[in-house]
C-alpha cells in the first residue's frame, strides 16, 4: 500500500508528474495489462508489487510460510492472465460502435527549426502534402501534431491556409497550435477542432503544463531560477476539458504529457468522449527511452477507458491503439510519414471508468492507517 500511495500522490500532488509508475511495466504484456481496465494503472502497481513481495518471500522465507506465499501468487498470476487472456480474445469493443477513418500526420521537424522563420513555408507545405495523402487514402478525420504550424494559427495570416485546406477537403481537423488571449494578455498551448466548413469548431487549451518548460512553478519563492529560463515563454494552463464534435461525435485531445494523466483522461470520457487523441511534439526527447515510454503510457488509457486512441506526435511515435492496448498502426521515430487507421466511436464504460482511482485512495487510506498502529506500538 504504501508504494501505490507514493506512486498516487506524485501524479497528484503541486500539480502531479505520474511518469512511469509501476504498473505502466505491463504496457506490452496485454494480458496482464487488461487489468487496467478494472482498477486503472495504479491496480496494476498494486498488482506488480504484491507479486514480487510474494516471491521474495517465496525465496527468503521458511517453510510453510515459503509454500503460501508461493501458492498465492500462483494463483493471483494465474487469474489475472487468464481473465485478460480470455477479455483480449473476446474483443467485443472492437465490433461494436462507429467506424472512423483517422489520419496522422508526422511531420518530423527538428526542434532547432520549429520557429526558425526560414523553415516555416517548408513546415507549411509538408504538413499540407501529407494531410492530402492521408485524406487521399480515405481519412475523415485528420490530426496534426502538437504545435504543428510555425505559427499562431488564429494570429497569422497563414493560418487561413489551413482553414482552406480543411474547407477543400471536407474533412474535420485538429491543429495542434499556441493561441493567445489579449485581455488579460495570456498565452495557451492549444488544440484547436477545424470543422470540414474550415471554420473553428472548438479550441481545447492544455491543462497540465510541463513544469520549468511550459512555466515555472512557486514562481514566487523559485525566483533564482528566472535568470536560468530567461527565454521561456510562459504558458498559462487551460480551465477544463473540451470536447471535440467531430462528424456529430464527441471526441477530446490530451496535449504531450498531459495523457499519463489517468484522471484527466477519465474526465473526458466522463464527459462523452468517445474517441480519445492525444497530440505532442516528443522532438525534445531526443533518441531516449522517453518517446517509447510516453507512447506506452499512452496505449495504458486506451485500455482504462475502453476507448480507441489515436496518437500525432512530430518525431514520432504517431500510431492508433486499439481498447485492448493492441497496436493498429505505427510510425517509427524521426521519420517524415502520415498513417492511416481505422477506429471505432464507443460509449460504454470499464470498471475503472466508473470507480476511477480507488485503488489510490485505498492504497493512501491504509498507509495512513499503517502508519497510526505503529505509531501507537512504539509509543
Amino acid at each position: 500500500a504504501p508504494w501505490v500511495a507514493g506512486e498516487y500522490l506524485r501524479g497528484w500532488a503541486f500539480g502531479g508528474f505520474p511518469w512511469v509508475p509501476f504498473g505502466s511495466s505491463q504496457a506490452t504484456v496485454l494480458p496482464v495489462a487488461q487489468v487496467a481496465s478494472l482498477l486503472g494503472v495504479y491496480g496494476l502497481s498494486a498488482l506488480v508489487v504484491l507479486l514480487n513481495a510474494l516471491l521474495a518471500i517465496a525465496l527468503t522465507g521458511r517453510g510453510r510460510t515459503r509454500a503460501l506465499a508461493a501458492g498465492v501468487a500462483a494463483v493471483v498470476f494465474a487469474t489475472a492472465w487468464g481473465w485478460g487472456a480470455w477479455r483480449l480474445k473476446d474483443s467485443a469493443l472492437t465490433h461494436e460502435g462507429v467506424p472512423l477513418t483517422v489520419g496522422l500526420v508526422q511531420g518530423n521537424v527538428e526542434q532547432a527549426q520549429k520557429w526558425d522563420p526560414r523553415h516555416a513555408g517548408r513546415i507549411l507545405e509538408d504538413h499540407i502534402r501529407l494531410t492530402r495523402e492521408v485524406v487521399s487514402k480515405g481519412a475523415r478525420y485528420v490530426l496534426w501534431p502538437e504545435s504543428s504550424t510555425p505559427f499562431m494559427l488564429e494570429e497569422d495570416p497563414a493560418g487561413e491556409r489551413v482553414h482552406d485546406l480543411a474547407r477543400e477537403l471536407g474533412v474535420p481537423m485538429l491543429v495542434g497550435s499556441d493561441q493567445v488571449e489579449r485581455a488579460p494578455l495570456r498565452l495557451y498551448n492549444a488544440a484547436h477542432l477545424l470543422g470540414p466548413d474550415g471554420r473553428t469548431a472548438a479550441v481545447y487549451r492544455k491543462m497540465h503544463l510541463v513544469p520549468f518548460g511550459e512555466f515555472i512553478p512557486l514562481k514566487g519563492l523559485l525566483y533564482f531560477v528566472a535568470p536560468l529560463v530567461e527565454s521561456l515563454a510562459e504558458f498559462s494552463a487551460g480551465a477544463e476539458t473540451v470536447m471535440l464534435p467531430v462528424n456529430g461525435h464527441m471526441t477530446s485531445t490530451s496535449v504531450c504529457y498531459e495523457v499519463v494523466y489517468p484522471g484527466l483522461v477519465r474526465d473526458a470520457v466522463l464527459k462523452g468522449s468517445e474517441l480519445l487523441t492525444t497530440i505532442t511534439n516528443d522532438a525534445w526527447y531526443g533518441r531516449t527511452s522517453a518517446p517509447f515510454q510516453h507512447f506506452e503510457l499512452a496505449s495504458l488509457r486506451a485500455i482504462e477507458q475502453g476507448r480507441y486512441l489515436a496518437r500525432a506526435a512530430n518525431t514520432g511515435i504517431s500510431g492508433i491503439v486499439d481498447p485492448y492496448g493492441r497496436v493498429t498502426a505505427r510510425s517509427a521515430l524521426f521519420e517524415q510519414t502520415a498513417l492511416v487507421g481505422e477506429v471505432r466511436l464507443l460509449t460504454g464504460r470499464t470498471v475503472y471508468g466508473q470507480i476511477g482511482d480507488a485503488v489510490g485512495w485505498l492504497a493512501c487510506g491504509l498507509t495512513v492507517v499503517a502508519l497510526f498502529l505503529a505509531r501507537r506500538h512504539a509509543a
